[in-house]
């Protein structure tokens, strides 16, 4: 298919999918002349991959960690895991103080002797900022946290597929990538709900 057809196809301006291969984050199509190119089913199924990463709020630069990560797969989705939460973890400053997190990490189940120490200093400042912000989590708070990272991981891991390296690639990076603005919409709706139950009154409908 023609470029235009590509954008009708997969729902992405012309211009955009121009600049998707500026950035090398969709691949280039089959040259059919000079200043023309062929697309196919792969480029119309990246771009929603592209499209549905950027509207989840993933930088430019995140997203082509991500793109990365689906082109060439580590062996393992331990691994696997591991290159998907680093393509979306923010910069954190060396020598970061992770004794805090470390903690949690055991609380979670973690072996000390196999951690992800990008993801610990992710942490580390997250509570670290909390700390800053005159703010304290109250303990029964924070185990429940850690019970339900525990279950939302389980359950995650449990529905990891099994029928082709393929599927077991795009359900760990994206659901990584995509689950997380679902995980914090739904716990926002929770409170609500159970505000709602505790104090009475509603949240307004449109």
């Amino acid at each position: 298919m023609r470029i235009s057809e590509l954008s009708a196809e997969a729902g992405v301006p012309v211009a955009t999918i121009k600049y998707y291969l500026r950035e090398k984050l969709l691949p280039e199509g089959l040259r059919t002349s000079p200043t023309q190119a062929a697309y196919g089913a792969v480029h119309v199924q990246r771009l929603r991959v592209i499209r549905a990463l950027v509207e989840s709020g993933v930088s430019i630069a995140e997203t082509r960690k991500v793109i990365a990560a689906l082109n060439a797969p580590p062996s393992s989705p331990y691994e696997l895991l591991a290159v998907a939460h680093a393509a979306v973890a923010p910069e954190v400053e060396e020598g970061i103080d992770t004794s805090a997190a470390l903690d949690l990490f055991v609380r979670l189940g973690g072996n000390l002797e196999r951690y992800d120490a990008t993801q610990l200093a992710v942490l580390a400042r997250a509570l670290r900022t909390v700390e800053r912000s005159g703010f304290s989590l109250p303990p029964e708070v924070l185990d429940a946290y850690v019970v339900a990272a525990r279950q939302i991981a389980e359950a995650e891991t449990a529905g990891i597929p099994t029928e082709s390296r393929d599927s077991v690639v795009r359900y760990v990076v994206l659901g990584t990538v995509m689950a997380e603005p679902v995980i914090l919409a739904l716990r926002r709706m929770a409170e609500q709900v159970v505000a709602a139950e505790h104090f009475g009154g509603r949240a307004e409908s449109a």
